[in-house]
């Protein structure tokens, strides 16, 4: 045992010293842990910001210049004031989101009691904006024809009275959020590059042969491989949440970040024997960039971080229990969050440790496999 444990301490020593002396892994570890999540979280507005509208005043009444001047920032650009001739040609070039074309002889008419129609056009391929800004723009134009015809702004009684508490996100900042799951998505993808890309350089290089003619098993070489890749992902981890998601984007942090760590350790131990696993069917690094595309984009779009689990197809969700990604989604959210400690995640914990034997056990068999044939 003690034999083992040194081989396994050696190994571990060598796979460090292979990624320190490699400046392209190193470049990718910085930037995944530190610009890709600051600028996932702060780079991507929110759905209704800056929307450029477009209005055709045909009217030139007082109450067009209310609507006109009814929108401006932040959630939509001061209005580019056009002709009726220049309304598809604009929205043909994507110049504008949305365009409000007020008829002639609308303040009239309302006076007359008559009802106008005021027609707006939205350009429904930029979809997260289309959706929500047209109902922002009904309630504005709404909102001013109202106030401008009874000389103040009517609001409708609700017979309940519906009292909103925002919880664990109060100002419903949407960096908090991504940058926490920014985390947990690289976590995922470098675990899966550093381990499978170590195997890979060590065929591509030759050195595979040395290993094979030492006294160490195939166990040992792929502990050594799970144990160090896991130990600077795990690290660049902890860096990464102190550093940029609570100093740089101030997120507050709830719950326990050594149990968040722990828990990533734990799935760690299945992401790393996931790709050794795809090394082992890959030859070249090509080859596993296109396996690790197909099992990536799964993980991070299916495990509940971008979309919640209950909105997918029913057997989308049960596919993906057998993710790790899925557990450690939830565990981890639960933490950082909730605050949720040891025994509210434990049947996630336990689900982790599970599929990562599986994972592991799988892996063992088939490189203990690809190492016989090259034997």
């Amino acid at each position: 045992m003690n034999r083992r444990v040194a081989n396994i301490y050696r190994l571990g020593v060598k796979e460090l010293w292979s990624i320190a002396r490699d400046p392209m892994l190193i470049l990718l570890i910085v930037y995944a842990f530190t610009l890709s999540i600051y600028t996932s979280a702060t780079a991507i507005p929110e759905s209704l910001h800056k929307a450029a509208i477009a209005i055709v005043d045909e009217d030139r009444s007082p109450l067009s210049g209310r609507i006109a001047s009814a929108f401006y920032p932040p959630h939509f650009q001061r209005p580019a004031m056009i002709s009726l001739a220049e309304l598809d040609p604009g929205l043909d070039a994507g110049e504008f989101t949305f365009g409000l074309v007020i008829p002639t002889g609308l303040q009239r008419d309302l006076l007359a009691g008559r009802a106008p129609e005021i027609q707006l056009n939205v350009d429904a391929t930029r979809m997260s904006q289309a959706f929500v800004g047209s109902g922002a723009v009904q309630q504005i134009v709404n909102g001013e024809v109202t106030e401008f015809l009874q000389g103040y702004r009517r609001t409708t009684t609700a017979p309940v009275d519906l009292a909103l508490r925002m919880r664990f996100n109060p100002t419903l900042e949407r960096s908090w959020f991504m940058g926490v799951m920014t985390i947990i998505d690289r976590v995922t993808l470098v675990s899966l590059i550093l381990t499978g890309a170590a195997l890979i350089r060590e065929r591509e290089r030759g050195t595979i042969e040395h290993l094979l003619v030492m006294p160490v098993t195939p166990f040992e070489i792929m502990v050594s491989k799970v144990v160090s890749m896991g130990l600077v992902t795990i690290v660049a981890t902890g860096l990464s949440l102190a550093i940029v998601v609570e100093a740089l984007l101030q997120t507050p942090i709830q719950g326990s970040r050594l149990l968040f760590l722990f828990t990533g350790a734990l799935t760690l131990a299945s992401m790393t024997s996931m790709g050794i696993l795809l090394a082992t069917f890959s030859r070249t690094m090509p080859q596993f960039a296109l396996l690790l595309m197909l099992i990536i984009v799964p993980l991070q779009l299916l495990s509940g971080g971008t979309t919640p689990r209950e909105s997918m197809p029913e057997l989308v969700q049960a596919a993906m229990l057998l993710a790790p990604t899925t557990h450690y989604v939830a565990a981890s959210q639960a933490i950082l969050y909730r605050g949720a400690s040891l025994d509210i995640i434990w049947p996630q914990l336990t689900a982790i440790t599970l599929i990562g034997a599986a994972f592991f056990w799988i892996a063992h068999a088939r490189f203990r496999r690809t190492i016989a044939a090259m034997a």
